[in-house]
């Protein structure tokens, strides 16, 4: 197994231990959010450097281009699914989020049945970035003053914005899949 492959497997065995330190104590505990806000980041990271180094070293595998956005999908969904039950972010975004995921990996599927790979585009890119920003402010929040909170709220609908007007992009851009499926 290679290095990229190695990072995204530690991106996911990083995932329960980021939902037990936000969820103990009810996310009440400041230095168990603290953890997992670095939890977060590291995770994040590694998302950033197993792509940068399987592009810059030819070590791009299929274990890798399977597992890496699955990776991805369920640090930002379990991060998600934790705030509803913390009761710091509206379920119906989380549920818009976690739709469009399940949407867009159907697509791939699909599209791979067709021997097709679907690059993710510039609007999803965003909506990453989004989620990533998003999810780091929900995490200090709690401490936060009346400027964070009004960071986290316009950065809760940029996501959601980008979410659906990457989701409309995706499905524009690649319906001869559905057309084909």
């Amino acid at each position: 197994m290679n290095l990229p492959n190695k990072l995204t497997l530690a991106r996911v065995i990083m995932v329960p231990f980021f939902v037990a330190a936000l969820l103990y104590r009810e996310g009440d505990s400041t230095p168990a959010r603290m953890l997992a806000l670095g939890l977060f980041l590291v995770a994040s990271f590694t998302d950033f450097l197993d792509g940068y180094i399987a592009r810059k070293y030819q070590l791009i595998t299929n274990f890798g281009k399977f597992m890496d956005p699955l990776a991805d999908k369920l640090l930002v969904c379990s991060a998600l699914i934790c705030f509803v039950g913390l009761m710091e972010l509206s379920p119906w975004i989380t549920i818009a989020v976690v739709a469009r995921e399940f949407i867009i990996s159907g697509f791939r599927l699909i599209a791979a049945e067709h021997g097709k790979v679907i690059a993710a585009g510039i609007w999803g890119k965003l909506k990453t970035v989004s989620q990533m920003i998003c999810i780091v402010l929900l995490l200090i929040r709690p401490d936060g003053n009346g400027m964070i909170n009004v960071l986290t709220e316009v950065f809760v609908w940029l996501m959601l914005a980008l979410t659906l007007i990457s989701l409309a992009e995706y499905i524009w851009k690649n319906r001869e899949v559905l057309r084909e499926g």
